[in-house]
């Protein structure tokens, strides 16, 4: 068992998880983080798209993008 000597706000370290992205070639890793990336910024505009539907698809962009400056 590894000594977790790294304390964070989230979850435990997944050291497998770790380990397994450290192999992914530099493409692999832009294009995973591309993905979580469209995933993230879908679930915003999701979540705002049903909290006010009578926005424009340019307001629920500046929202998110607010939201992102916030940091939430």
């Amino acid at each position: 068992m590894i000594e977790e000597p790294y304390m964070t706000d989230c979850e435990p370290i997944d050291w497998a998880e770790f380990d397994r992205w450290a192999r992914l070639s530099p493409g692999a890793r832009i294009q995973t983080a591309r993905n979580a990336h469209r995933l993230a910024v879908g679930l915003i505009r999701g979540r705002l798209r049903r909290r006010d539907p009578e926005l424009s698809a340019a307001e629920i962009t500046w929202k998110m993008l607010e939201e992102l400056e916030r940091g939430y």
